[in-house]
């Protein structure tokens, strides 16, 4: 008998219905916590924002001085939502950064990273690049075997969510902090300035932000609910086939 996962839209043939495990409870648990406070950090992020919506480089910036860039973004300076706003995002940051290290000491203590994520050497060619490329940008629904295991460009990808885009973001926002600073000074001067600082973490803000819409649309196009289920029960449907 051959085993094959069950994918919504695909012929499958008779037989013995089961599931197979999917994601750990730590790595289901961290998701959802990472996902509702990333959300918020999002919408407090945006209230911050709209309260200067122009980005600097360096030490200083003033509304009346040079920017680096002016966002196509209205000045709310006179709505009450820049205070509240940051002590939201301060709690979501927070929230986030100790699930983040539960999820990586777990993920180190576990393989998950070296079993789930970490990609083959004879994977790293440009030609299968390529094709998962095309394929995304096509909107192709994954072929069924992708239902149990991550391919190169989601495994590249979340390496680089978890280990670049989302400590750059902490690192930032922590360089923005007058107690931080004020304590490490290093934090900052690294990046040049605070306002420097602040850009940065716009950007990585944004690729993140892109990074969700993709997810959400690569989930969608996979097979919404199950995938949403499996990251609920941690299981996955499948199907033995019979021959």
């Amino acid at each position: 008998m051959a085993e094959a996962a069950y994918v919504p839209g695909l012929a499958m043939p008779r037989g013995e219905a089961r599931s197979d495990r999917r994601h750990s409870p730590v790595v289901r648990i961290t998701h959802w916590i990472t996902a509702v406070a990333f959300l918020c950090l999002v919408i407090s992020g945006v209230a911050i924002l709209l309260a200067h919506p122009r980005l600097y480089w360096g030490e200083t910036g003033a509304r009346s001085g040079p920017s680096l860039i002016d966002l196509p973004l209205p000045f709310v300076l006179d709505v009450p939502i820049r205070g509240p706003g940051r002590y939201l995002h301060f709690l979501s940051a927070w929230i986030s950064l100790f699930t983040g290290l539960i999820y990586v000491i777990s993920g180190l203590f576990t393989y998950h990273f070296r079993r789930h994520l970490l990609p083959a050497r004879s994977d790293l060619s440009w030609k299968q690049i390529r094709q998962i490329i095309l394929r995304h940008l096509r909107f192709e629904q994954p072929p069924k075997e992708e239902a149990l295991a991550y391919n190169l460009l989601q495994r590249l990808t979340y390496l680089l969510v978890i280990f670049v885009l989302f400590p750059l973001m902490f690192w930032t926002g922590l360089a923005m902090s007058p107690a931080v600073v004020s304590v490490f000074p290093t934090i900052v001067t690294v990046f040049g300035g605070q306002q420097s600082a602040r850009t940065i973490h716009f950007f990585a803000a944004s690729f993140l932000v892109l990074f969700l819409v993709i997810h959400i649309l690569m989930v969608c196009l996979a097979g919404f609910a199950v995938r949403t289920r499996a990251m609920i029960t941690g299981r996955i449907a499948a199907r033995k086939e019979t021959i």
